[in-house]
């Protein structure tokens, strides 16, 4: 999994963590088909304020 910030990218490997700051525009691409975990605050809409098909159902308590 790499992940686009506007000034650079990370490479996340199996196994890592990242923490991406509040705020901090990122794109996650995956050449192939990954699995991740994502730990979001409750009531957080996954497409910002944009809204539209692509926002997921929140929220999934664990």
């Amino acid at each position: 999994l790499r992940i686009d910030f506007r000034d650079s990218s990370q490479t996340i490997k199996k196994g890592e963590m990242i923490v991406v700051p509040k705020g901090v525009e990122h794109k996650p691409y995956a050449a192939e088909e990954v699995q991740v975990m994502l730990i979001e605050p409750a009531g957080l809409v996954n497409t910002g304020e944009a809204g539209g098909g692509l926002t997921a159902p929140n929220d999934d308590w664990i």
